[in-house]
């Protein structure tokens, strides 16, 4: 086991040592299908706005064709997380699971398009590539229903040393956490990670992942993770509580660093015994809500990985977010290091 001794060391181990990458993630690999849906539609087929519902082949295959037009891409947590940070410069690799088929085309396609290298070879037999279908309401609210497909195959053997041991860091999504071979691929990437030197952050992804499997996230936290991204129900799903405080004090000491998101409240960061409060950055309109918490990974790490101080790094994370609820779909519509380079934070 290996845990960061502080965050003072950060900067320090940075400039002693060296990485051709910023971040690897590792994910479900996901093509993502986005379109409105109104409130009686939700009711109708008894979706419960905001959540995640894990469905099979045939329920996906039937609610694609309820759906009206929609926007499809390569998606995922962890893949949107990846984007977010090529869109501010930074330098990424993706590992995940597709199927040789059209949609794992897609996603091949896509994600190497927008800069980051994915080299997971597709599987030739099994279940078809997976894809979260997401229904976004007038408020901004995002239902996502996800048929993992193909995801739920990724394992140790798909887990290679050279990306990560080049990383900086290694960003591992809770979405993947449910099938047992993706906790032992987890397992072995944060082995490989430290071993080289690395750094190991996790995204607690979704409060009701979580609850499936809280000891066994407690104990990656505590054990495997250095950097840890929740949001408010994530977290105190974690400790079992309902109130925030009390969760973001039993999240201290366990990992270096917390960074915990709270929406319009803007977001907690702590480091030891140090906490950075940042304040969100205000959009004329939250449009949809997918990707708010990807994005704002993806602009902390991108500071982090340079150096930056937290708040700073906080900041961008929160620029990052802004810009993705102001729209429609999990990828940024403008190029993120412009908006970075004009908020003077770099």
């Amino acid at each position: 086991m290996f845990k960061a001794a502080s965050p003072a060391a950060w900067t320090i181990t940075r400039q002693m040592t060296t990485a051709s990458l910023d971040v690897v993630g590792i994910g479900n690999a996901i093509v993502d299908v986005i379109a409105r849906a109104d409130e009686d539609f939700l009711a109708r087929e008894r979706l419960v706005k905001g959540t995640m519902t894990l469905i099979d082949g045939a329920r996906a295959e039937a609610l694609y064709a309820m759906m009206g037009p929609a926007i499809e891409a390569s998606g995922g947590s962890a893949g949107n997380t990846m984007a977010g940070l090529a869109s501010l410069g930074g330098i990424g690799a993706y590992i995940g699971k597709v199927r040789d088929d059209f949609l794992g085309g897609v996603f091949r396609h896509d994600i190497t398009a927008i800069g980051v290298r994915f080299e997971t070879p597709a599987a030739t037999r099994g279940p078809a590539t997976a894809r979260c279908l997401i229904l976004v309401t007038a408020d901004g609210q995002r239902t996502m229903n996800t048929y993992l497909g193909a995801c739920v195959e990724l394992g140790p053997e798909d887990i290679v040393p050279e990306p990560i041991a080049a990383a900086q860091v290694s960003y591992l999504e809770g979405f993947l956490f449910d099938p047992p071979q993706a906790q032992q691929a987890f397992r072995k990437a944060a082995a490989i990670a430290h071993g080289a030197g690395r750094k190991v952050a996790l995204s607690l992804s979704d409060p009701f992942c979580v609850g499936r499997h809280r000891e066994a996230f407690r104990q990656l936290v505590r054990r495997e993770v250095d950097i840890l991204f929740a949001n408010e129900a994530e977290i105190c799903s974690l400790y079992e509580t309902e109130d925030f405080d009390e969760a973001a004090s039993a999240v201290r000491g366990q990992v270096e660093i917390a960074a915990l998101t709270r929406s319009e409240k803007g977001s907690l960061v702590i480091a030891g015994e140090a906490e950075h409060h940042v304040m969100s950055v205000p959009v004329p309109q939250v449009v949809d809500t997918t990707g708010a918490g990807d994005l704002y990974a993806s602009g902390f790490l991108f500071g982090l990985t340079r150096g930056l101080p937290l708040p700073i790094c906080g900041r961008i994370g929160s620029l990052c977010a802004a810009e993705i609820i102001s729209h429609v779909g999990a990828r940024p519509e403008r190029k993120l290091s412009q908006l970075v380079a004009e908020a003077g934070l770099l």
